[in-house]
Parts: structure tokens; C-alpha cells; sequence
């Protein structure tokens, strides 16, 4: 099965790609893997990721295209995938049918005031990575990881001023793919809002499983 996930950051898309992996036996694809093991294998597309990334630009969609072409061509994809973070655009996702028809598009639906709810409350220890929440996570003392006693802080990415600015990116470049998908008959809306148990249980139900 070939699926493509949406919805905006928050919405616990990667959460989900976890269990989907086990659920469906396909690898979960993220653009930003993409880019991380085309740099470390050093291939020609990698170097020039790097140059790019290191300038601080955003990669462009030719480059973007061209690496996830070559990642679906790869055996453990041929039975299917979970594209997250690709496409992005109208355009990207038109190239995209080019090479590889995907079955469903699953789009993670949440209002806003939920995103900023769960991202404002993340907290993230400094030395070990593990995420805590402010209402559903709280660590045992506060500013201390449970697991390592690292520092635990406030990303600059969770602020609200910058998740509203990450929700308006989204709203503007990405969320036109919902319209697009659905007029081809391909979307499956799941509600993202409950408990990730729940909402693996509406996914799995959304696709007959």
C-alpha cells in the first residue's frame, strides 16, 4: 500500500508512521531522512544537499524530487511506503504520479488551538532528546529529565509566535493538497485530536483493516 500523510506540524503524523510501519510491513519515508542519508553516503545528490542546507536555503524541488524517486526505486518500498513531508506542493505532488501512484492520502485533521496546545506544552531534555509535556508528561521535577537529569527546555520551534508561523506555512503551501487529493477520490480524513491509541484505531478502520 503507497500512502502520503498530511497534516500540519503537531499533528502526530510521525507518531502514527511509527505504528503504520508495523502495522503494514512498508517503510516509513520522511524528506527529512531523505536528506540526512543522501549526505552521509556522500553521493552526488548528497554533497549538493549539504551545500544547499549549509547555506541555509531550502532545498528545491528539483533536487527534492530527484532523491525521492531514487528512494522509491529501492526494494524495501516496492510493496509500498508512508511519504511524510513530500509533497508539499501542488506541483510536487503532479511530479509525483509521474513515477508512482499512490493509494490513499491520509490527511491528519486538528484545529489549530490543538497544535499550538501540544506543541506549546512540549519540552525537550537537552542531553538525551526525550520529549515531555507540560499537561500529558509532565517530568517527575521540573527542568529535569526523569531519564538522564539533563536540563529540560523550551524549543525555539514551540514557542507560540513560531508554531503560528509554521501553521501559516502549512496553511498556505501544503494544505491545497487536501482539496487536490480529494477531488481525485483519494483522501481519507482521521480525526488527530484523541490519544494516539485511538487514533491509530481510526486509521486502521479507515483503510479496512
Amino acid at each position: 500500500m503507497k500512502l502520503i500523510f498530511l497534516g500540519p506540524p503537531g499533528a502526530g503524523k510521525g507518531t502514527l508512521a511509527v505504528k503504520a510501519v508495523d502495522i503494514l510491513g512498508i517503510p516509513h519515508i520522511s524528506t527529512g531522512a531523505i536528506f540526512r542519508q543522501a549526505i552521509a553516503a556522500g553521493s552526488p545528490l548528497g554533497l549538493k544537499v549539504k551545500a544547499i542546507i549549509d547555506a541555509g536555503k531550502l532545498v528545491d524541488d528539483e533536487t527534492t524530487i530527484e532523491l525521492v524517486r531514487e528512494r522509491l526505486a529501492r526494494d524495501d518500498a516496492q510493496k509500498g511506503y508512508i511519504l511524510d513531508g513530500f509533497p508539499r506542493t501542488i506541483p510536487q505532488a503532479e511530479t509525483l504520479a509521474a513515477f508512482s501512484a499512490v493509494d490513499k492520502v491520509v490527511n491528519f485533521d486538528i484545529p489549530d488551538s490543538a497544535v499550538l496546545e501540544r506543541l506549546g506544552g512540549r519540552r525537550v531534555c537537552r542531553k538525551c532528546g526525550y520529549n515531555f509535556h507540560t499537561v500529558f508528561d509532565k517530568p517527575a521535577k521540573e527542568g529535569t529529565c526523569d531519564h538522564c537529569g539533563g536540563e529540560v527546555y523550551t524549543r525555539d520551534d514551540d514557542r507560540p509566535e513560531a508554531i503560528q508561523k509554521r501553521l501559516e506555512v502549512y496553511r498556505a503551501q501544503t494544505a491545497p493538497l487536501i482539496d487536490f487529493y480529494r477531488q481525485k477520490g483519494l483522501l481519507l480524513d482521521v480525526d488527530a485530536r484523541p490519544a494516539v491509541d485511538r487514533v491509530t484505531e481510526n486509521f486502521k478502520r479507515s483503510l479496512g483493516l
